[in-house]
Formats: C-alpha cells, structure tokens, sequence
C-alpha cells in the first residue's frame, strides 16, 4: 500500500503537468487575439514568493477568456507560453485593466534568466513602456520559437485579466477606437454639463448646479476605470492613481445624492426619502475612512456596499413620489433605471455571469450617457412644470387683484381726499418753515451786517475824528492870517504909515505869525492823513464786498483777505497777533465776495474763541497760504480753547452753536460750507481741547464749467 501511494505521488506532478493550458499559437495575419484560455493562474495567498519559488509550484489552467480574480488582497501568478509561427519577431502583449496597482512581466531567457518588466499604479506614469493607460509589454519572439512568460499582479480593487496579443499597428487600431468612442461619451458629458451650468447661472436653482457636479463625476468615474484620469490629469501621482478608484466613486455617490435632493425637491415633499438619503450621505462620507488608511479591500468593498444600497434606496424614493403624483420624478425614475441597468451589467460581467465583450465593456458609458440625456430632459421639464405653476400662480393673484381693485378704490378714494387735506396742511408748513428759514438766514446776514457795520464805524471814526478836531484850529489861524491881510489891505488909506507898520508887527508878535505856518502845515498833514485812512477803509470795504464784480473773476486771494483784516481791526482782541505767512499764488477764479465772506465768517470765529478764553495770555492767529498739486490750500490755525470731538462732528450743521442762547444763530460755517462746495473746494478741520483749531481750505484754480 505505501508503495503504491508512493508511486501516485511521484506521477502526480507529471499528470497535472499534462493538463496544463497548451502554449498560445500565434500564426501569420492572424487578428488581435485575446488569449485568457492559455493562461495558468496560481494565488499567492502569503504575498511573499519569488519567481523561481513560484515556477515548480502548481497552477491551474484559466477556463475564462478573461480571468476574474475578483476583490481579494492576494498576490496572482499568470503563467503563459506564447509560440511564433509568423514572420514577426516583435509582436505586442497588452493587459486591458489599467486599474491594476502593480504588474510585473517575467519574459524567459535562453539562458534560464529571466527578462523583469514592472509596470502599475504604485509608479509615476512616466515609467511606462508605451504611451497609453493600459499596461502594454513590447514581446521579441525569434521565428519558430516558444517563449514562457510570467505576469505577477496585485490590485486593491476589483481585478480582471483580458489579455491580448497582436502586432503594434493592431494594439494601436483597438485602442483609438476605444479612445474615440470614449471621447464622444466625454464631449457628451462636458455639453450636458456646460449646457446646464449655463441654465444654473441663469436661474440659480441648485438642482442644476448639483447635476452639473454629479455629471462631472459621473464622467470622472469613467474616466478613472477607464485609466485616462492617471494618464492624462495626475500622471506625477501614484498615491492618487492608487486611491481614485475608491475616492472618484465616493464623491460621484455623494454629488448623485445631493442632486436627486435637489432635483426630487424630497426634503418639501417626501420627508422620509429626503432623511433615508440623509443617512446614504453619512454611510458614503464614511467610505473615506479606510480610503485614506489605505485598506483598499475595505473601501473597495464599503463603496460598493453602500451603491447597491443606495441604488436600491434611491429607486425606492423615486417609485414613492412618482405614485404620489410627482412628475419629475417619473423622468428621474426613468433615468435611474436606466443607469443601473448599466451597472448590473458592469457587476455582472465583473462576476463572470456575463462574457467579457464590447457590450458589456462599454455599458456603464452607454447607461450613465443615457441617464445624462434623460436627466437633462427632466430638468428641462422641470422648468416647464414651473412655467405652468408660475402661469397658475400669475392668474390666480390676477383673479385676487381685481376682486381687491375695488376694495382698494373706495379705499383710495378716502385715503385721496385725507391727502388732499394733509397736503393743504403740509404746503402751509411748507410756507411757514420757508418763511423761518428766510428770516434766520436774514438774521445771520444782518448780525454779520452789523457786526461788520460796528467795525466800519469804529475805523472810520477815527480818521474822521482827527480831521474834525483839526479843523477849528485851522480856522482860527486862517482867521488870524485874513486879519493880517485886510491890515496891510487898509496901509493905502493911513495917514500916518509909519504908525501902521508899528502896529502890524506888534500884530504879528502878537498872533505868532511863524508858529501859525507851522501849525498849518501840521493840521493840513492830519486832514491830508485822516483823508487817506478813510480812503484805504472804504476801499478794503469796497474789496471785500465786490459789489461790482457778482460773476466769477481772477482774484488775488491775499487782498481778500487783507481787506477782511482790516474790516475786522476792531475785533481784534489787543493779545491777539496776527500772523501772515502767504506764499506766491497766482489768482484764481472764484466769486470773490462769497470767499471773502468765507473769510470774515472762519476769522470772527476765531477772534471770538480767543477773546471767550484768555485776555491776558499772548495768542495768534496765523494765516497761511500755499499751493498744492493745482489747489490753492489757506490755512486760518488759532491758540484758542480748541473743540472736543463730539462738537468738531456738528460745526458744519445748520443752526448748530456753541454760543449762548440769542447769541448766534449757527448758520456761519454752515454758509462756509455751502459756499466751498459751490466752489468744488473741501474744507478740513484739525483741532483739540487746549490745542486750537486750524480750519484749511482747498480751493480749485478754476471753477468747472457745471459749478459756473
């Protein structure tokens, strides 16, 4: 008996080697060919052997035209003999999965040596042999020669194994026809999604917007199982390329849930679906958590767990609301189905229950460009549905105003005759704050009337005074001087000439003839004077005013200013210096008498503030001019007291003052305000408790033709 068992056991390996898969023969013309029945496939469930561990042990021969390896976290050996009866020596092997994380090529030699090629998502993309997603291996097969290969794979995720082998031009000819096919399946994403991003920024209803996201990431997915995401837009990545098929399929779950919210209105109409997808939403954003701890069995499985329950879910939510009446959601019911009938056709292919051929390799790209059509009709319903709703909406509030016109008239009707009455009320408050306000701006301009009146008085009084006072003695030695003339006039008619002349000179002696010239000369000086100041005070007064000049001239702002100086002489408090710092200006256009007032208004404030808080302390006032990028720029700065904050805020407010009751009317700044604006100018206040106030005015060269 032990010899026996003995003898099987040494013709054991022998028996299995005659069952192996008979070599692939490749024969001249002969087409691409997919050579899944010639492979012998062996696990390594320890992940841990070699190719010279691996080569003695026992493979068992692939039944399917495409291996299925499914989702396991074992390392697959791939045993193939590949013999060339052509006139070829180079032909092509090309894996068409290019989701595989890492695939090595083992190619015998003559030699017992092996030629290593490795490929795979764990590498930069850089690294490939040939230009494209799927992992294509350049074979030198001599003539009439046999060649043993070996593929060592491993993948975190769902894992196939259609194998082909041809020549480079077939390879090339399969691959643009996949890649055409493809890119129509994209051109029709990107118009659906460009098409409603557009209809979203016109609208701003979200649904669009959140159509637009799953469909960017329905075409992604595509793009990822497909590998032209690791091809063409993160080729530098490896640890993406190895995550996005767990990661891409995440977002694309979450984005279709947000839009079928959206688009379903669930959260309005049907409350346990819209909470059902709440609790979808949560599984998925669970999904990254073993993505991003790289346990790719877990996430793969978990992804796809919780998409079949969320197929299932979402179905049963859009059969509900379709019974409920819910148009929408028959379009939506009709897209979904749709799509996943694609999808059972993609897991089943995956499961070996359907062949591996081009319907099933592309029916998730015919599914999901299906549901992206269907999906983009439905919205477009959805905008009819609101246009009738609207329409409804629009004759219904139709119906309701006319049934409130008529309430809405007799209402009016009253409400018309109460306004008739409060506008005869109103226009006559009108008047009366017309009428106040005249009468204040009138009481500001006779104050200032007056204040400037009492200051003409005082200066002219003087000179005046001076000439009156030098009068009398004038005409007493004028008179002394005509009474020495009719005595000499009387000489022809005295007898006794000599006695006359005696008693023209003691006339002389007496009345001091050399002390009156003296005095003349003298008086006629103080007249001569006193003329000369009342002349210089009615012309500064005449400046000042510009009486006959009301349009707009070229003045020269330092007149102006002197001029308001000497009106203002007698306001002058006797500590105050007044300073003057005028640089060269050139004239400017302006109406000379507002900015005088500007003048007389900003320098009485400041005399005032000064005189109000100390008469014995020595204060300033110093004026100065300057020029400044086309601008002439005044400044008027006082030692006075200086204004809080709170009050610098109000001082251009009509009526606003600090003086007592009956003392000012609080229209002065407000004027110089008006009269600065009228004059495209600005005015700025720089002052504080204990430092003074410094009020600079900027004023244009030239008043713009609109101002004028």
């Amino acid at each position: 008996m032990f010899r026996f068992l003995a003898l099987f056991l040494f013709i054991l390996p022998g028996f299995l080697q005659t069952q192996a898969a008979a070599p692939f023969i490749y024969h001249k013309d002969m087409p691409l060919s997919r050579i899944g029945k010639y492979l012998e496939i062996y696990t390594d469930k320890t992940n841990h052997l070699d190719i010279n561990q691996v080569r003695s042990l026992t493979f068992t021969p692939s039944k399917d035209n495409v291996p299925n390896l499914l989702i396991t976290a074992h390392t697959y050996w791939v045993r193939f003999t590949i013999s060339n009866q052509s006139d070829l020596t180079n032909l092509m092997l090309e894996v068409e999965y290019p989701t595989i994380d890492d695939i090595t090529l083992y190619e015998t030699q003559q030699d017992g040596t092996y030629k290593t090629t490795r490929l795979g998502e764990f590498t930069r993309y850089a690294n490939r042999l040939v230009d494209h997603q799927n992992y294509i291996f350049p074979l030198s097969i001599p003539l009439n020669s046999t060649r043993e290969y070996y593929l060592k794979v491993r993948a975190g995720e769902q894992l196939q194994l259609p194998i082909y082998v041809g020549t480079k031009e077939q390879v090339s000819n399969k691959n643009n026809y996949r890649e055409l096919i493809f890119g129509l399946y994209v051109g029709l994403i990107l118009a659906m999604s460009f098409y409603n991003l557009f209809i979203y920024l016109s609208t701003k209803d979200k649904s669009y917007l959140s159509y637009v996201s799953y469909n960017l990431f329905v075409g992604l997915t595509q793009a990822t199982l497909q590998g032209y995401s690791f091809r063409f837009l993160y080729p530098g990545s490896p640890w993406l390329a190895m995550h996005a098929t767990a990661l891409v399929p995440i977002f694309n779950g979450l984005t279709a849930l947000w839009f079928i919210q959206q688009f379903l209105l669930t959260k309005e109409y049907y409350k346990p679906g819209h909470r059902l997808i709440n609790i979808l939403l949560i599984a998925y954003t669970g999904c990254f958590i073993p993505t991003f701890l790289d346990q790719y069995i877990v996430a793969q499985v978990w992804v796809q767990l919780v998409a079949a329950g969320a197929s299932g879910a979402v179905l049963y939510v859009a059969v509900r609301m379709s019974r409920m009446g819910y148009s929408s959601a028959r379009y939506f019911l009709l897209a979904w189905s749709i799509f996943l009938v694609s999808v059972m056709v993609f897991v089943l292919r995956n499961m070996n229950l359907l062949p591996y051929n081009e319907f099933t390799y592309y029916a998730l790209q015919i599914g999901s460009g299906l549901e992206v059509l269907l999906l983009s009709f439905a919205l477009a319903h959805k905008i009819n549905v609101f246009k009738a709703e609207a329409l409804e909406a629009s004759q219904e509030n139709e119906r309701l105003v006319r049934e409130q016109n008529v309430i809405l008239e007799d209402k009016v009707n009253k409400r018309t005759e109460e306004l008739r009455t409060s506008n005869e009320e109103l226009s006559v408050a009108m008047k009366n704050l017309k009428d106040a306000q005249t009468q204040l701006v009138e009481r500001e301009k006779m104050a200032s009337l007056g204040q400037l009146t009492a200051g003409i008085a005082h200066e002219i009084n003087n000179p005046i005074n001076f000439v009156t006072s030098n009068i009398k003695p004038l005409k007493l030695d004028i008179q002394d001087i005509r009474t020495l003339l009719e005595k000499y006039e009387e000489l022809p008619a005295q007898k006794d000439m000599q006695q006359a002349l005696k008693e023209i000179t003691a006339f002389k002696q007496q009345i001091d003839l050399e002390y009156i010239h003296e005095e003349i000369d003298s008086l006629i000086k103080g007249i001569e004077d006193g003329a000369v100041r009342t002349s210089e005070i009615v012309k500064g007064l005449r400046t000042f005013s510009r009486l006959d000049e009301s349009d707009i001239k070229s003045v020269d702002l330092h007149e102006g200013i002197d001029s308001t100086l000497v009106l203002l002489r007698n306001s002058i408090p006797p500590n105050v210096k007044v300073i003057k710092n005028y640089a060269s200006l050139p004239k400017i256009e302006c109406y000379a008498g507002k900015i005088n007032q500007v003048f007389m208004n900003i320098l009485t404030n400041a005399f005032n503030a000064i005189q109000s808080d100390n008469h014995e302390k020595e204060e300033s006032v110093t004026i100065t001019t300057s020029e400044d990028n086309g601008q002439a720029v005044i400044s008027i700065r006082d030692t006075g007291p200086g204004m809080t904050e709170q009050v610098k805020e109000k001082i251009f407010d009509p009526f606003f003052t600090t003086k007592d009751v009956g003392e000012g009317t609080g229209l002065g700044l407000s004027i110089v305000f008006s009269i600065i604006e009228k004059h495209h100018g600005r005015i700025e206040v720089i002052t504080a408790p204990g430092e003074g106030a410094e009020f600079i005015i900027y004023l244009p060269m030239s008043i713009p033709v609109q101002a004028s």
